[in-house]
């Protein structure tokens, strides 16, 4: 697994609970030295240890984690490059459901050796959509979950979300847009202001 994958767990657990926080998480994980180099590759076993370290050390269910990592991942200072990189999927919340087909190929035009999991966007009736995550990880749906989360905020837009758990290695977030413009949106402007 890609490097910057597990750094962004280290992250998470660092800039939320601390460092002391992730050295707990990497003992158990048994990850040594324990800081993820973010341009590395490293052993696919070493993901998912790591993440039942952190359900361990938070005393909280792996899915929960992963939602919480997903809306960091787009709400901290820290990692405000993913979040503008996923706004360059459209100007409302519906065109962002529509681009995320396109996210893994996005994410590698940024690293071309990151490996995000496929991810399928399927339409319903008006407003009714299904993500299907293909997932190597259990746990990705829920992180999408946390970033949908997020996102719909960011946009203003009402969604409610559900996860369905459809067989091992696919997991379904049911998306139900409520109302495209229920509140003012974050701002967000196409180039970067110099400071």
């Amino acid at each position: 697994m890609h490097g910057l994958i597990n750094r962004s767990f280290q992250n998470y657990i660092c800039d939320s609970y601390g460092k002391d926080a992730w050295l707990q998480v990497a003992a158990r994980a048994q990850v040594s030295p324990p800081d993820f180099e973010a341009m590395l590759t490293y052993d696919d076993a070493i993901a998912p240890a790591v993440l039942d370290a952190m359900g361990d050390v938070l005393r909280r269910p792996r899915g929960d984690v992963m939602e919480d990592v997903g809306a960091y991942l787009v709400s901290h200072p820290n990692t405000e490059a993913v979040r503008r990189l996923l706004r360059f999927g459209g100007m409302n919340f519906e065109d962002f459901l529509h681009s995320l087909d396109d996210l893994p190929d996005r994410a590698r035009m940024a690293v071309s050796d990151l490996n995000i999991p496929a991810i399928e966007l399927h339409s319903h009736e008006p407003g009714q959509y299904s993500l299907i995550c293909e997932t190597p990880v259990a746990g990705f749906g829920h992180l999408m979950m946390g970033v949908l989360r997020v996102m719909a905020d960011d946009y203003g837009a009402l969604a409610l979300l559900e996860l369905e758990q459809t067989e091992r290695g696919r997991e379904t977030v049911r998306i139900q847009l409520v109302e495209a413009d229920y509140a003012d949106g974050r701002a967000f402007e196409l180039g970067v202001r110099a400071l």
